[in-house]
């Protein structure tokens, strides 16, 4: 039987110092500038301090790191002599976004305990550094589940001395296929160990997990916001993958913020989109997991001082930001979760001033549009993407605005003889109209070069009209799409492929159109998604998701293109990885003759 929650009364809530950490605790609380614990901090530090496993419901950013990383900080014994591949701590993450943040932020815990060494470990970064760290000897391990399990079949990592487990973002973590590998690891802890698992949500899946893992556990929960900013005024708009990048850089080109954040679901997506912006003359720049601490403070005080003026964000990479020069938020991709759209919205509207949402939602994703509505309960307003046409009107009109003050600055003798030389009499007698050279310096300053922009303005007409007009077989595709996508769970992804010039159909953004089939072994009787299959090949294989092409699932196995060769360590460390408990074991797809299968093996659907 678990014990109640022990939620206290926000007048009641105490400050650090009434919470008796270790002095070398406190004197980095102080340093970083904690008076007040959080909700969740307040109710889980105390009961781990004291030994007791605990489970917390609490969303990100409600400083739940804090929460575990000082009490597992205090169960380190920063004097005693560490083995070779032993540790004391282990804390497992889904995505290695989120170990390199929860690293980070233990070790900013420990600045007062110089003996205490923090190791993140994660797919796609070479083995050897960290079997070295290993070896020389580690506290505390921060990895996500495939990767430890790498590091323990290889002896690297040994679990006999742990004295603290922490689950992070545990139904994510099971969401991504790896129930198999944390079983494994819990397997191969000391039955004596203290347990920490904090999840956004607890659905029946953790709620087993607790059960069969964690000793009388203390349930402690943050209740999530119910209601979005009141003075954030939010909408979406109906964009089709590939265009999204272009509708992005004339949202940005008409909005009137001093700044704006961007977010992705993913590192790679953060890191297209942001490329894609700097390219077209964005003052833009990316935070995700792999931008190192100081790096992401610089960037941060970039945008703060007005030096920066967009900011691409993967939601990890972009907990406890406060910059109150945002005024608009973008969702490139909707997130998945409704409090992580609460969250995301939160970074503007600050301080008492207004701010803008607007979420681009695919035709394929209306069902995870109306959830949030329900969620929230409120309902977003779709709103008209601008066109070319009101990106050039908006430009011309903030050019004209700074005529006056222009006029009133003087020194303009030299343009007006030119002027009066370019409006004299011509040899065939004609004489130029005044306004129409004054509209076509103005076009000119804004960049509209003529019929190129022209031609830019019937384009976008011709993607509105489909996505908004009429019963098109497209319109009628992506409207199938949405409602198996209701009917399912899964996300449809016959978008998601390249075009005839080897572009990227979700970004507009060019990638090689060559590429390779590859054939795992899990399949629908698996249990497997292409959420799991995409997980494990950018975790566990070190992949981007601009990698990943096509994904068929059939019964047995599935077949996913990848756009880049894969060497043979990549794809043993991608064949060991677990989705929906079973290794992948891939290879390069055979091509038709091995693919024969019985009818019932059809794919249910291509993603």
């Amino acid at each position: 039987m678990s014990t109640p929650d022990t939620t206290m009364p926000d007048d009641t809530q105490p400050d650090f110092s009434s919470l008796a950490l270790p002095a070398a605790l406190q004197a980095a609380v102080d340093d970083l500038g904690f008076t007040t614990p959080s909700p969740i901090q307040a109710q889980a530090i105390p009961p781990l301090l004291a030994g007791r496993d605990i489970t917390g419901v609490a969303q990100t950013g409600t400083g739940k790191t804090a929460a575990f990383g000082i009490p597992l900080l205090a169960a380190v014994d920063a004097d005693a002599k560490v083995a070779r591949g032993h540790v004391q701590a282990l804390v497992l993450t889904p995505t290695r976004e989120l170990a390199i943040q929860v690293a980070d932020a233990i070790e900013s815990f420990a600045s007062h305990l110089p003996g205490v060494r923090v190791l993140p470990v994660y797919g796609g970064s070479p083995y050897q550094p960290q079997q070295h760290a290993l070896r020389d000897g580690v506290h505390v391990v921060v990895g996500t589940p495939g990767r430890v399990m790498d590091h323990m079949n290889r002896s690297a990592l040994v679990l006999d001395d742990v004295k603290m487990l922490v689950l992070d973002e545990a139904d994510e973590m099971l969401r991504m296929g790896f129930a198999e590998d944390v079983e494994t690891i819990f397997g191969q802890a000391p039955t004596q160990r203290q347990v920490a698992l904090f999840s956004a949500t607890m659905p029946p899946a953790i709620r087993r997990v607790a059960d069969t893992h964690l000793n009388d556990p203390v349930q402690v929960t943050v209740a999530p916001q119910q209601t979005t900013t009141e003075n954030v005024e939010q909408s979406y708009a109906v964009v089709p993958f590939r265009h999204k990048v272009g509708a992005l850089a004339r949202v940005l080109a008409t909005s009137d913020a001093d700044a704006t954040i961007v977010f992705t679901r993913t590192r790679a997506s953060a890191e297209e989109v942001g490329s894609a912006l700097i390219e077209r003359g964005v003052s833009a720049a990316t935070i995700s997991g792999d931008v190192a601490q100081k790096e992401r403070e610089k960037i941060v005080e970039r945008l703060r001082g007005g030096a920066l003026d967009v900011l691409v964000a993967t939601d990890v990479a972009a907990r406890g930001l406060d910059v109150e020069r945002i005024g608009l938020v973008v969702n490139f991709d909707i997130p998945r979760e409704p409090e992580a759209y609460v969250h995301r919205i939160g970074r503007t509207g600050r301080a008492g001033r207004s701010g803008r949402a607007i979420s681009f939602v695919t035709p394929q994703e209306r069902g995870k549009l109306k959830h949030i509505e329900r969620t929230i309960r409120t309902r977003l307003n779709e709103t008209e993407l601008p066109s070319p046409r009101d990106v050039s009107a908006h430009r011309a009109r903030t050019l004209l605005a700074t005529v006056p003050a222009r006029l009133e600055a003087g020194r303009l003798d030299l343009y007006t003889e030119l002027l009066t030389e370019h409006l004299a009499p011509r040899e065939d007698g004609t004489t130029p109209d005044a306004k129409d050279v004054a509209a076509a310096l103005v076009a000119l300053a804004v960049g509209d070069d003529g019929p190129a922009h022209r031609a830019a303005q019937e384009e976008h007409e011709r993607e509105r009209a489909a996505v908004l007009g009429g019963r098109t077989r497209e319109t009628q595709r992506a409207e199938r799409g949405d409602r198996d996508g209701e009917r399912t769970g899964r996300h449809p992804r016959s978008e998601r492929g390249r075009d005839d010039r080897g572009r990227d159909d979700r970004r507009g953004i060019r990638r090689p159109a060559d590429g390779t089939r590859y054939r795992i072994s899990v399949g629908h009787t698996h249990g497997a998604q292409p959420r799991g299959i995409v997980g494990a090949l950018t975790n566990e294989g070190g992949l981007r998701g601009s990698d990943i092409g096509k994904i068929d699932i059939f019964g047995n196995f599935s077949l996913v293109d990848i756009t880049r060769p894969l060497d043979e360590p990549t794809m043993s460390k991608i064949g060991r990885a677990n989705v929906a408990g079973r290794q992948l074991r891939i290879a390069v797809d055979k091509g038709a003759p091995e693919r024969r299968a019985p009818r019932t093996e059809r794919p249910a659907r291509t993603y």
